[in-house]
């Protein structure tokens, strides 16, 4: 992996078309006929069985185990610390996002995995998604179930664990069971967009301008 982000994390960045008709949501608690959700990063709400929020979930089943959802006409069932993106049709036709180099010649953005909001550099160097353990634990990652392997960095060697994220968005663009890798400790200082995305990305770049378009 290279390490482009050491001076990175004061940089700002624009995404093209930040609305998007999308629906998040991140289960955050789980009782019998019960579920306490996150919807689109909003503060935690609970749920009963048969319950239509005003973003259009609604809640089928729930036990202490897991839930059921209905989410643009979807059904999702999702375990303790899970969490799932749908794309509507509207943001199905505009599954494209720009990103906009910064000072340094680095594209950034937000991105959301698991429904956690994170910054993400784009890294080519990068096999896969690469993310630090913070980020991982703030984002719900249980990444300690995954492959532990030794990665070398620019600070040395460290512990990863290789793992499949459940959910990532970057604007209207949603990926399911994505190739991650969690770093123990503070490195990266961002999420590192990877090529187990960017292989996934029709990528085209005009001068500071990068549009990245998802293919499947």
């Amino acid at each position: 992996m290279k390490s482009l982000l050491l001076t990175v994390l004061a940089s700002t960045c624009l995404l093209a078309s930040s609305a998007y008709a999308d629906v998040s949501v991140n289960v955050v608690g789980l009782f019998n006929g019960k579920a306490v959700v996150i919807i689109n990063g909003s503060k935690p709400i609970t749920m009963s069985v048969g319950k239509t929020t005003a973003d259009g979930v609604k809640l089928m089943s729930a036990d202490s185990k897991t839930a059921t959802f209905l989410i643009e006409g979807k059904q999702k069932t999702l375990g303790m610390g899970q969490a799932v993106s749908v794309a509507s049709a509207q943001s199905s036709a505009n599954s494209s996002v720009n990103l906009y180099a910064n000072s340094q010649g680095h594209f950034l953005g937000d991105m959301q995995i698991n429904g956690a909001t994170l910054k993400f550099l784009v890294d080519t160097g990068a096999t896969t998604i690469a993310i630090n353990s913070g980020d991982a634990k703030y984002a719900n990652i249980d990444y300690k179930r995954g492959e532990q392997v030794q990665m070398s960095t620019a600070n040395g060697l460290v512990i990863g664990y290789r793992i499949h994220l459940n959910t990532i968005k970057i604007g209207g663009i949603v990926m399911n069971q994505v190739e991650a890798t969690v770093l123990e400790g503070g490195f990266p200082q961002v999420v590192l967009l990877g090529m187990s995305v960017l292989n996934r990305m029709e990528i085209k770049r005009d001068q500071n301008i990068m549009t990245l378009t998802k293919k499947f």
